[in-house]
């Protein structure tokens, strides 16, 4: 265990991004990490959002202070649920940052993370000794999704309400825990209140088809399967960001009225190489302020001018879908994110995370950014790096973390 003469400072900046994102860590989790040892620096107007004061932080404990944003950026510990546009610009060298980082889909920002030195840790890669996210709001990304898409396609639909039509029919890509989820979100009519309605009135219910990554390389399938999809459902994560799973010209065999769900929400990244794109190819990307898009929305003509566009469909899209219930999103992340930091402030940071420590500790270090691009961290005492100290400890838990890819979703 690392000693130190100063207790560790833990910053929490704000999240500046589009208006409607509000979510910041609550008063209790601030009150956790006080008790785990920690100097909190809260950024003013932390929790405005939500309705919180600075009163409602400070007056937590003494050990909590109010602090402008660059002060909060540069404490010991940083920890963001995302990245604000400013976010790289604040870091500073040694920091351990935590945030949902996303490396896979983000090669850039774990190079640029990696130039400037920061010890970063993907709250989205830390998972335990069977590949299982340990950071992760899965249900609220599906049925937050699936209650959005259903909300639409009522409308778009004409004989939705019809006694006699056949039952909707949703084609879900991806059968990991997102899947997982929207599968039951699907046959709820993504409101279970709704559902119960619903079948008052004698709605058709709902028929749900899951598919695989090993079904949607054929291509004549596919077309057939779109041509019988009133809700097409995106809930993958690919191993490579730079194919779409859906080209955009398989979308023109999509019912008029379809609705297409994107829950896995993969940016456009002209810059990256190759680029990455979309997994349903073509389809604009939302936000929590702006979630819904008609197919003549505006947002369709701002996508890169490589991306083709002609097929258009209703699409309902949101990077960071539990923030739509910002509350009860951060009461929900919080308890994930409580015990993790404690082993974090106790370990003394990043970089003194040994991949063959306890349970808490080696998911950390699956999460870092050394782990998942051969940084060479010295490790305290020994004179070597991490890589040298422990070479198949760190195979096993970048195998562990490889695996996880394939296992869940990354949505905030």
């Amino acid at each position: 265990m690392a000693s130190h003469v100063q207790p560790l400072s833990l910053g929490l900046p704000r999240i500046r991004i589009e208006p409607a994102e509000v979510r910041d860590f609550l008063p209790p989790f601030v009150q956790r990490a006080v008790e785990a040892g920690a100097q909190v620096l809260i950024e003013t107007g932390y929790g405005s959002g939500m309705g919180f004061r600075d009163e409602d932080y400070a007056s937590v404990s003494p050990f909590v202070k109010i602090v402008e944003r660059a002060r909060a950026y540069a404490a010991d510990i940083v920890l963001v649920l995302r990245l604000s546009p400013d976010t790289l610009d604040l870091l500073r060298p040694g920091t351990t940052f935590l945030a949902m980082l996303h490396f896979p889909t983000h090669r850039q920002r774990a190079k640029r993370l990696k130039e400037i030195g920061v010890d970063a840790i993907a709250l989205d890669l830390i998972v335990d000794d069977e590949g299982t996210r340990l950071v992760e709001d899965m249900k609220a990304v599906a049925w937050n999704g699936l209650d959005a898409a259903f909300k639409v396609l009522m409308r778009v639909q004409s004989d939705f309400h019809g006694l006699d039509r056949p039952p909707t029919r949703v084609t879900v890509l991806g059968a990991g825990m997102v899947g997982r989820h929207a599968v039951e979100a699907a046959t709820k009519f993504g409101d279970r209140r709704r559902a119960k309605s619903l079948a008052c009135e004698g709605i058709p219910g709902v028929e749900v088809t899951t598919l695989g990554r090993n079904m949607t390389w054929d291509e004549d399938y596919m077309r057939r399967r779109l041509r019988r999809t009133d809700l097409l459902v995106d809930a993958t994560r690919r191993s490579d960001p730079s194919r779409p799973l859906i080209p955009h010209a398989w979308l023109e065999e999509l019912p008029s009225h379809a609705v297409i769900c994107d829950l896995a929400v993969d940016p456009y990244l002209q810059d990256e190489d190759p680029p990455a794109v979309r997994g349903i190819e073509g389809i604009p990307m939302g936000d929590i302020g702006n979630t819904a898009f008609s197919p003549d929305d505006p947002e369709w003509d701002a996508l890169p001018p490589v991306v083709p566009t002609n097929n258009r469909r209703w699409v309902v899209s949101c990077y960071g879908w539990p923030g739509l219930r910002p509350v009860e999103s951060m009461t929900h992340y919080g308890a994930q994110v409580e015990q993790l930091l404690k082993e974090l402030i106790g370990r003394g940071g990043a970089r003194f995370l040994r991949p063959t420590g306890s349970l808490l500790e080696r998911a950390l270090y699956r999460g870092s950014l050394a782990a998942n691009y051969g940084m060479n961290v010295p490790y305290p005492g020994s004179g070597t790096t991490v890589g040298v100290w422990s070479s198949a400890a760190l195979i096993v838990g970048m195998t562990i973390g490889l695996y996880a890819l394939f296992r869940s979703r990354d949505c905030l």
